[in-house]
């Protein structure tokens, strides 16, 4: 009886130090997750956006480079939420719908 209760715990400390263990896998350029399992959004790769015209497509560009769950025009008489999401990109517009902000959040 003590050896099946020596090898269950040493089985049990093994599983335990198992779940603790962590590999590192993904590249320095994924996006970082949440905790809630959501990509975290990184403005800089969207930059490429400033100066350019509003659109669908590049929307979707944007959203793809920067690693973002959701991604959002602004422009400047637009009524917007004060959260802050760590996985939404925004695109700030000008009157004329011509990119000048990028920023996360």
């Amino acid at each position: 009886m003590p050896l099946k209760l020596m090898s269950l715990s040493a089985l049990l400390a093994v599983a335990t130090l198992a779940g603790c263990s962590s590999a590192t896998t993904g590249s320095t350029s994924d996006p970082v997750a949440t905790d809630t399992g959501h990509s975290r959004c990184e403005a800089k790769a969207a930059e490429f956006t400033i100066g350019k015209q509003a659109s669908p497509e590049l929307l979707e560009q944007a959203r793809t480079r920067a690693g973002a769950q959701n991604a959002r025009f602004i422009q400047p008489n637009d009524m917007v939420t004060l959260e802050y999401r760590s996985d939404r990109l925004n695109l700030n517009t000008d009157a004329n719908r011509v990119v000048t902000r990028v920023n996360c959040g």
